[in-house]
C-alpha cells in the first residue's frame, strides 16, 4: 500500500499512545480504510488536548472529504464533549478502538457515530500485537493496560480504566512472532507496567515476567521497559539487571517529585528516600545503568524550598533523561481544588528542572567518551546505545544496515547525541 493511501494517523501523549497508534494503523488497513484521519488524544495536559482540537480543525480543512476518528484517553474521559466538534465524524472509545471489529464495522458504514465502552467495566487485556516500529528496529509490546492507583493530579486512570494484564504466555508468544520478523528490540510497555501480574493467577511480578521471555526467547538481543514505579522494588528484577546482559541498563522512573509533603499531597506511595534507594541498588547491580524520570513543576503548594528538593533529587539519585511537565489542573481530580500556583511560576520551574535535566545529560554523555558500546543501527546512520543513548555515526559506515547491533566506539559527546564510529573485531 502506498504512504499517500494509508491511514492517516495523528499522535498525542505516550509511548503507549503510539504503539495503539499502529494497532488501528494495521486494523484499519486491513479493513480498507484508506481515507481514514484518526486522532488519538492525549488527556494528561490541557494543553495536550487543546493541540489536538486544533489538529483536528486543521484536518478537516485539509481533508474535507476524509472520514475523521477521534479517541484516545481525552475522548474516552470526555466523549460527548468531543463529540461536539462538527469536524468530527467517528468517536471512539480506548477500548474499542483496539478492536479489529470496529474498523470493519467503520469500513461497512455499520459503526455508531459514537462508540465508547465504559472502560471501568473491562477486565481482560488481549494481546494485540503489532510487528514493527522505529524502521524495523524497536518494536513496543502492550503487556499491561490501566491504572488502580489515584494520584491526585491524574485523570488517566478515567481514560484506560482498572490495571489488566496480559498473561505470560501470550507475551511470549507475541515476542517470539516479533523476533521472526526482524526486531532486534522490545519495549514492554503499558499504563502501570509495575503492576502486571497483579490480577493474573499467583500474582506474578514484572522481573518474573523479564526473566521468562529471556529464558523463552533466547534469540532476543535486547529487552527494555518504558517505566517503572519506584514504589515497587522487585527482588526478581534486579536480579536480572545482575545476571542478564540482553536486559539494557536502562530505567525510567516515574518519581514526579522530590519533596515529601508534595509527594504525600500527590497521593505518590513513595518517598525521595525510596527513590534514592531503588536507584543506588539498580546501580550495585549493574553499574553502567541510566536512570530517567518524569517530574511535575509547579504542583499546588509547591514552595521553592520544595521545588529545590526536586533539584537535589535529581542530582543525588543520577538521574538524567528527564521528562518535566507543568502542573496542569485537570478538572475532577483532587489536585484542581489546591491552592494553585502562577503559570509564570510554573513556567520558570519547567525551565529550572530541564536546564538541570540537560546538564545531567550533558555530563553523563561525556562520561561516555572513549568507551565501547553496541548499537542499534536505525535510519540515516543513527541509533541508540544500551544504556538508550543516543548515537550517530561520524561518517558512512560500510556494512552498517538498519535493524543491525555492531560494536561501536564513542569519540565524543554533544548535547544530547554521541559521535561513534564502528568498531572492528580483533
Amino acid at each position: 500500500m502506498s504512504r499517500q493511501n494509508r491511514p492517516d494517523i495523528h499522535t498525542f501523549g505516550c509511548r503507549l499512545n503510539i504503539w495503539e497508534s499502529e494497532v488501528m494503523r494495521r486494523h484499519a488497513e486491513n479493513a480498507g480504510l484508506n481515507d481514514v484521519v484518526i486522532i488519538n488524544t492525549c488527556a494528561v495536559t490541557q494543553e495536550a488536548e487543546r493541540q489536538a482540537r486544533q489538529t483536528v480543525r486543521r484536518l478537516r480543512r485539509q481533508r474535507p472529504e476524509a472520514r475523521i476518528v477521534l479517541t484516545g484517553c481525552a475522548v474516552q474521559i470526555d466523549p460527548s464533549g468531543w463529540a461536539e466538534m462538527k469536524e468530527a465524524d467517528i468517536i471512539l472509545g480506548n477500548e474499542d478502538k483496539l478492536q479489529a471489529e470496529s474498523w470493519q464495522r467503520l469500513a461497512s458504514d455499520q459503526l455508531a457515530a459514537q462508540q465508547v465502552s465504559d472502560i471501568m467495566q473491562i477486565r481482560q487485556l488481549a494481546s494485540h500485537f503489532t510487528g514493527q516500529f522505529d524502521d524495523h528496529t524497536r518494536g513496543f509490546l502492550q503487556i499491561q493496560q490501566g491504572c488502580d492507583h489515584r494520584c491526585t493530579f491524574c485523570i488517566i486512570p478515567y481514560g484506560r480504566g482498572p490495571s489488566r494484564s496480559v498473561p505470560i504466555q501470550d507475551v511470549v508468544a507475541s515476542i517470539k512472532d516479533m523476533v521472526a520478523n526482524g526486531i532486534k528490540e522490545i519495549v514492554l510497555s503499558g499504563v502501570d507496567i509495575t503492576s502486571w501480574g497483579q490480577d493474573l493467577p499467583l500474582q506474578p511480578r514484572l522481573g518474573q515476567l523479564v526473566q521468562g521471555i529471556l529464558r523463552d526467547v533466547p534469540e532476543l538481543p535486547r529487552l527494555r521497559l518504558s517505566s517503572v514505579d519506584p514504589a515497587e522494588p522487585d527482588h526478581a528484577l534486579m536480579e536480572v539487571l545482575s545476571s542478564e546482559a540482553r536486559f539494557m541498563p536502562h530505567l525510567h522512573l516515574s518519581v514526579q517529585h522530590g519533596d515529601d509533603v508534595i509527594l504525600k499531597r500527590m497521593k505518590r506511595r513513595h518517598l525521595a528516600r525510596d527513590v534514592i534507594r531503588f536507584c543506588d541498588e539498580a546501580r550495585r547491580r549493574r553499574p553502567d545503568i541510566v536512570f530517567g524520570a518524569d517530574f511535575i513543576a509547579g504542583f499546588p503548594t509547591e514552595t521553592q524550598m520544595a521545588h529545590q528538593a526536586s533539584k537535589e533529587l535529581i542530582k543525588k539519585a543520577g538521574l538524567c533523561y528527564l521528562h518535566i511537565f507543568g502542573f496542569s489542573a485537570r478538572e475532577h481530580t483532587p489536585a484542581a481544588k489546591m491552592p494553585q500556583l502562577d503559570r509564570e511560576t510554573i513556567k520558570s520551574r519547567v525551565h529550572d528542572l530541564r536546564q538541570l535535566g540537560a546538564e545531567q545529560l550533558k555530563a553523563h554523555l561525556h562520561s561516555r567518551v572513549n568507551s565501547h558500546d553496541m548499537m542499534l543501527v536505525e535510519k540515516g546512520g543513527k541509533g541508540h546505545l544500551a544504556g538508550f543513548e543516543k548515537a550517530r555515526f561520524v561518517s558512512p559506515q560500510t556494512g552498517a544496515q538498519t535493524g543491525q547491533l555492531i560494536p561501536v566506539r564513542i569519540l565524543s559527546a554533544h548535547e544530547d547525541v554521541l559521535d561513534v564510529t564502528y568498531l572492528s573485531p580483533a
